[in-house]
């Protein structure tokens, strides 16, 4: 049987299937950026995208009422 995972959840403290992880790519993939990429650059594209989500227009949801 296989155990679904919410994994922002659950997996806050470390990977709690370990060598099962269907995420394991991601991880290391994520790991080699952190440690190829300053930590001015990061701030920098974090600011950049903080900047392009307060400028970009407000997005309406419209329910959608089935009668």
């Amino acid at each position: 049987m296989e155990r679904t995972v919410n994994c922002a959840v659950e997996c806050v403290n470390g990977c709690v299937l370990g060598e099962k992880c269907p995420n394991k790519e991601y991880a290391q993939s994520a790991s080699q950026f952190i440690n190829d990429t300053s930590l001015d650059k990061i701030l920098e594209m974090a600011e950049a995208a903080r900047i392009k989500k307060l400028t970009a227009p407000p997005q309406w949801i419209i329910p959608d009422f089935d009668e």
